[in-house]
């Protein structure tokens, strides 16, 4: 959150990312997708995964960032910093519904618009006047609800074009917050089951972005065998070294 505040004040137009197993996957599969995300402003850990693959590999980290939390976080936060929040994407009726529960839930959240765009590939002069509807608004925030991959090659694309300090992809963030679809309770998010509840309440749409996590944890588990080679190659070298300078001595 300090580091979007420090991004308006500098006049910074920037875009984030929220990246679980799912999307690392789709970066290897989709080059547009890894492109998005090496140009993003903020790539944040979500899933469980992510954490998990941090401890394998050994980098250090400080948890999860998921969508939703940091959707609901930046409002709150955002009230006292007068942040203005433009809300693009979700189904027909949800971005409605979306602000009608935030604006209950914090009071004096400055809500600058919402679109809900067609389930269609738009023409140019359709984007160009979705753009220029979100500009004449003058948001601080575009959140952007369109799932992954869609949400970041819609950032990237709009990167420059967006009159905001930051857009942000929070994917389901919509869909929870509106109540559209029930938002796993707290202890299974912290247990970090919270994909498994989802698969029971959508199997069709998640049993193929839940094969993603085996995969995902097979690439890992295979960084993790070559950085040890490498380690225990170094070590050879070093010891090799040492005896040939003992011997020279």
């Amino acid at each position: 959150m300090k580091t979007i505040e420090a991004w308006r004040q500098a006049n910074i137009r920037q875009y984030v990312t929220i990246s679980n197993p799912h999307s690392v996957m789709l970066c290897r599969r989709d080059e547009m997708m890894a492109l998005a995300n090496d140009n993003a402003g903020l790539i944040l850990p979500d899933g469980i995964g992510i954490i998990l693959a941090a401890k394998i590999l050994g980098y250090k980290h400080y948890g999860r960032v998921t969508g939703p939390n940091l959707l609901l976080k930046l409002c709150d936060w955002g009230r006292s910093h007068n942040l203005r929040h433009f809300f693009y994407g979700g189904a027909e009726g949800v971005t409605d519904k979306l602000v009608k529960n935030l604006s209950a839930k914090f009071p004096h959240l400055e809500i600058a618009g919402s679109f809900c765009p067609p389930f269609r590939r738009l023409t140019v002069e359709e984007d160009e006047k979705i753009v220029a509807q979100i500009n004449a608004s003058h948001p601080d925030i575009v959140w952007i609800g369109l799932g992954a991959p869609k949400q970041e090659k819609w950032m990237l694309n709009h990167l420059g074009k967006i009159n905001t300090t930051a857009m942000i992809g929070v994917g389901a963030a919509f869909d929870f917050h509106s109540k559209n679809i029930s938002w796993a309770p707290r202890w299974i998010r912290v247990s970090g089951l919270e994909w498994a509840y989802r698969f029971v309440l959508e199997p069709k749409r998640m049993w193929r972005r839940n094969l993603d996590s085996p995969l995902f944890l097979f690439n890992i588990l295979v960084q993790k065998y070559y950085m040890m080679r490498e380690k225990m190659h170094k070590k050879t070298k070093h010891l090799d070294a040492t005896r040939e300078k003992d011997s020279f001595i």
